[in-house]
């Protein structure tokens, strides 16, 4: 039985997702889904307090997974004017907001992994992340506006972004780290591949939903590439080598229980 998404759900735009892009996200989904159940099974293998980038990543797995099963059955999107090659007629586009819900979700918990193991204060964090934030969603209201203001949200998203190259790549790296070289050389390589594939997603965007050069599909390609590189890729590599961390040195502590009740009064966890 072949791929009949497109049928069941039929495309809601002029310019829309071919039964071949369709195809396409399946096989994303499939990376992801299976991703979200290696992630699960590394995680449980951990002992209890030193799971918490693990779980990160099961977050952002599971994340992705549902926003890749919504595009590969060609949910989630809405029809928009393009600004740019209506060729003396005004098409729409299909422009899915599920992505950006996605990346609203991934984006900072992504950049949170990498920054916990940095020496960078906590408000320091958090603004980043608030940037990460502002990056997606100068992007989504970008992709839905008809007009040439669109350009203008795509400024702010290249603003934000430059704020996060300065956090991932200048003030991070000359803070120190808790655990010394062992967690230093799994972020830099990180940190310089993922500000290095962010480059890429306004290019993306700009031929995309901005430009309207390359069609649905190639953008669903394009696009698919680029979260697969900065989701398992990424994530697994610093995973591994950050596996012999020493927690304590992080020092996350919860204050809370999540033993059962017989650890009530117990002293409190490790996050």
């Amino acid at each position: 039985m072949g791929n009949a998404a497109l049928n069941l759900n039929p495309p809601n735009a002029d310019l829309n997702l071919s039964t071949h892009g369709s195809d396409w996200l399946w096989a994303a989904f499939s990376i992801f889904g299976v991703s979200l159940l290696t992630s699960v099974c590394l995680d449980l293998l951990r002992p209890r307090g030193t799971r918490l980038f693990h779980q990160i990543a099961v977050v952002i797995f599971a994340t992705a997974s549902i926003a890749y099963f919504s595009m590969a059955s060609d949910l989630g999107s809405a029809p928009v004017r393009v600004e740019f090659r209506g060729h003396g007629s005004e098409p729409t586009r299909q422009v899915w907001f599920v992505r950006y819900i996605q990346w609203f979700i991934t984006l900072p918990l992504l950049i949170l992994e990498l920054l916990l193991t940095t020496g960078l204060s906590l408000s320091d964090i958090l603004t980043t992340l608030f940037f990460a934030v502002v990056f997606v969603i100068s992007g989504l209201i970008g992709s839905i506006v008809p007009s040439t203001y669109k350009w203008g949200y795509f400024v702010f998203g290249v603003v934000a972004l430059f704020y996060i190259w300065f956090s991932l790549l200048v003030r991070a790296p000359r803070t120190t780290f808790p655990t010394g070289g062992l967690s230093s050389s799994g972020y830099f390589l990180s940190a310089g591949w993922l500000s290095f594939l962010l480059l890429l997603y306004p290019i993306c965007w700009g031929l995309s939903e901005g430009g309207n050069v390359i069609t649905p599909t190639s953008e669903m390609v394009f696009y698919g590439v680029l979260d697969i590189l900065a989701g398992p890729l990424l994530l697994f590599f610093f995973l591994f080598s950050i596996r012999s961390a020493d927690y304590e040195a992080f020092g996350f502590y919860s204050g809370k229980f999540t033993d059962t009740a017989d650890h009530a009064h117990a002293a409190p966890s490790k996050a």
